[in-house]
């Protein structure tokens, strides 16, 4: 018996070190794609949309003015029709990438129409109110998703990814378009909803100044299986300048980029 104990001993220090080294491998990296799925999951489903109406409150603030009125957003994949009715006027944003074509305009109070710097329309998606059709565009071909980490945003644990075009090339035009589409999301570590979407605008005689936007997302509720954020909130340069909490959401009512 004496002559076995030291094997025993040996064999027992083997199989402690063999699970410390288990304990201590690093984890797998996290695969963005993999991510983006689940968010579109938690977000969707296994539910198909194709087309979303967003109604209820806005509160705009630009410098000194600061006014309330009523909000309808639409979109599809690829195009958005904001309309916000304030008391100084009605305003008009609409942005349709869709058909492969570049086109943006903007209609203030004065009814007068401005073209939108077509640099200005380079984002995965310009749906920046509704992150299903962010996300979803992030998925397809063209377009490549990377993970940054995790972080904690506004006390709360999240995934942050970076999705940008992939322009063919190495060229310094081909680096400015990857910059120009690049969007940040950051995902609810628990559930993967996003929290909150930043990219850039630029001036449109610069295309090379960035101008930071945050979108915020909360109050997600449920519609025909679909979570939809009713609180959303839009930053510049951290301040706030567009408050919209929605009343009502409705999908797949069948709207065509002809909307648009």
């Amino acid at each position: 018996m004496r002559s076995i104990r030291p094997l025993a001993v040996v064999y027992l220090c083997f199989v402690l070190v063999l699970s410390t080294s288990a304990q201590q491998s690093p984890a797998p990296p996290v695969q963005a794609p993999a991510l983006l799925q689940s968010a579109l999951a938690a977000l969707a489903g296994a539910n198909s949309v194709s087309d979303v109406t967003l109604a209820g409150t806005a509160r705009r603030i630009a410098g000194s003015d600061d006014e309330s009125g009523t909000a309808v957003l639409k979109a599809i994949t690829g195009a958005t029709r904001v309309e916000l009715t304030l008391p100084s006027g009605q305003r008009t944003e609409i942005m349709n990438i869709s058909g492969g074509q570049l086109a943006g305009t903007w209609i203030g109070t004065d009814g007068v129409s401005h073209a939108i710097a077509d640099h200005n329309l380079l984002l995965i998606d310009p749906g920046w109110f509704f992150p299903v059709f962010p996300l979803s565009r992030g998925l397809a071909t063209g377009y490549v998703a990377t993970y940054v980490g995790s972080e904690t945003k506004d006390s709360l644990a999240v995934q942050h990814l970076s999705i940008s075009q992939q322009p063919a090339g190495t060229s310094d035009t081909a680096a400015l378009l990857q910059h120009l589409s690049q969007v940040d999301l950051y995902l609810d570590s628990s559930t993967h909803l996003p929290v909150a979407m930043a990219f850039n605008i630029h001036p449109d005689d610069n295309a090379l100044l960035d101008i930071p936007i945050e979108i915020r997302f909360s109050d997600y509720r449920p519609v025909n299986g679909v979570q939809v954020p009713f609180h959303v909130q839009k930053f510049l340069n951290n301040g706030l300048i567009l408050d919209l909490q929605f009343q009502s959401a409705i999908l797949n009512s069948g709207l065509s980029a002809s909307a648009f």
